[in-house]
Formats: C-alpha cells, structure tokens, sequence
C-alpha cells in the first residue's frame, strides 16, 4: 500500500490510543465493509420503513464493494483500528448532462461504527473523500441520504452541503 492510499488520520479509536488509519479499500476488506454497509441500510430502515433491508443484504452488498474497489469512478474508503475496519465511505462518479458543473462525485454510502462517532472521524473521512473525487474529476461533491435521516443531515449542512433533489415516494 502507497503512503497516498494509506494515511494517518488525527482521529483516535475508543480509547484515544490508537490512530485511525484511512486509506483506499482493499479485497480483503471486503467482508467487513459489507457488514457496514448493510448496518447502514439497516440504519435507514430505522428512519422509514420504505428501506427494508432484503434478507441476503450482506451478499449483495459483498458483490457491491467488489465491484466497487478497483473502479476507475469509484471511490471506496475505509477507517481501519489497527485491522478492524470501523468505517466506510463510497462514492462515485456521475456525469449531470444538462447542468453545469457537469462531473459530481457522489456519496452513496458512509457509514461509521457508533463508538467512533464524535472524533472527527466522519469530517476527515468526508474531506480526504472529496479530494480523492476532485482529483478524478469531480466538479461537485453530493450525497444520497434518506430524507428522515436529521443525523445525517446535521451533518452534511455542517460541513457546507446543501440539499439539491428530494426524491418522492410511497408504496403502490
């Protein structure tokens, strides 16, 4: 692993021992990452029963990150404690043919562990994200997050974001 993929983030583990390492996902993560992943859905679900979480989710979401990693338009990060991977982010690169900037990268998934909250984990994870996204090409970073998601939310407008589409919906 590069020194660019994998580098020490100020965030610390529970403890406040250990330095969060956040670097680009690897195949071997892979099972862990979709665990997270599918807490994330999980997650969602919580907030509007419109996001029930399909039984296999967690080997849906294993071919998810292994189609992911190694993508030239997309973008999978981990926070690693030491091995455990405590967070995700994933995004990826959308092409917005009738509006101006034209290239987004988009966050379609991040999710970190309930004990590493709160230690800037998530801002720096977001940041180094964004960086990553512009030097693909990115012209503008967004996320998808489920409207009723207010944590989520808090957090984007936090750090700037604003919100662009709402999506509609209700069962037939």
């Amino acid at each position: 692993m590069t020194p660019q993929n994998r580098r020490k983030s100020s965030a610390s583990g529970p403890q406040g021992t250990t330095p969060i390492q956040i670097h680009r996902a690897l195949k071997g993560d892979a099972s862990s990452i979709a665990d997270l992943v599918v807490r994330t859905k999980r997650l969602n679900n919580e907030f509007d029963p419109l996001f029930a979480v399909v039984e296999d989710a967690k080997s849906r979401a294993e071919k998810y990150i292994v189609s992911t990693i190694g993508s030239p338009d997309k973008l999978l990060l981990v926070a690693a404690d030491g091995s455990k991977i405590v967070g995700v982010l994933r995004a990826e690169m959308r092409e917005r043919i009738f509006y101006d900037p034209h290239v987004e990268g988009l966050v379609t998934d991040f999710y970190i562990l309930p004990e590493y909250r709160r230690k800037a984990l998530g801002n720096q994870m977001i940041k180094q994200a964004s960086a990553k996204l512009k030097e693909m090409g990115a012209q503008i970073i967004v996320a998808d997050v489920p409207s009723q998601n207010e944590i989520a939310t808090r957090f984007y407008v936090k750090r700037g974001f604003r919100s662009l589409n709402q999506f509609f919906g209700k069962s037939p």
